[in-house]
């Protein structure tokens, strides 16, 4: 389904991304680790066409998605808050997420309420400003919004920070039951390797901009991954 090739990435000379080939398949959930500054977020914003490679390309069933607008309806993602309008509260920024989507007002109730678990309370009716919420809550409101349009990928970029422990459990408890029920293809980096192996299928590292790593969960990842980051 996804398809990078020949994928690079350089500022002023210097390659922060070098991927030769990577393919994420179909109904995969795909784990993207590494320390601060491995190239995951870049990596993550050339998929999403956020940000021009230097060279190479992204492919989404076998379209390229630079300068294209077409996959846009199936891809849910939050990578920072810079993708939240703050100046709105949750629920009007879900009202308006779920315009730009095609969702009716009912469809977007519905959804809130699903959502529920996972609010706890802090996010729907809340009258405050997106701006005005703690980190998590944040965090929490973009993640809802990535999935409000029923995504066929769906791709966070550390997605369990800044969420409290009731919360990443909640979190990983809907990430399975999304990839079990409805066959969602998933990307998700983390730095927390506990949380990458019990959400993700497949665990891909990156050091400095290179894949170094490749490994199908098993109940030996985690101290396979341990092991490598120990070094």
């Amino acid at each position: 389904m996804i398809q990078l090739t020949n994928l690079t990435k350089q500022y002023n000379d210097i390659t922060v991304l070098d991927i030769p080939e990577l393919t994420i398949s179909q109904g995969e959930s795909f784990g993207l680790v590494g320390n601060n500054g491995a190239g995951k977020t870049t990596m993550f914003r050339l998929i999403l066409d956020l940000i021009e490679a230097t060279s190479g390309e992204v492919t989404i069933d076998n379209t390229p998605i630079a300068r294209r607008d077409e996959w846009k309806s199936f891809v849910g993602s939050f990578l920072d808050e810079g993708f939240l309008i703050d100046y709105l509260t949750p629920d009007e920024y879900f009202a308006f997420i779920g315009k730009l989507y095609g969702k009716t007002e009912g469809d977007i109730a519905l959804f809130v309420e699903k959502m529920s678990d996972f609010f706890n309370g802090e996010v729907a009716g809340n009258k405050k400003l997106i701006r005005e919420l703690s980190k998590g809550n944040q965090k929490k409101t973009g993640i809802a919004a990535a999935l409000l349009s029923d995504p066929k990928i769906l791709i966070l970029d550390e997605p369990f920070t800044a969420l409290d422990p009731s919360s990443q459990i909640r979190l990983k408890r809907l990430l399975n039951e999304l990839q079990d029920s409805n066959g969602v293809t998933m990307l998700i980096s983390s730095h927390d390797l506990n949380h990458v192996t019990e959400v993700c299928k497949r665990t891909v590292v990156l050091e400095k901009g290179k894949i170094v790593r490749d490994i199908s969960t098993s109940s030996d990842t985690l101290k396979e991954l341990e092991s490598y980051f120990a070094v």
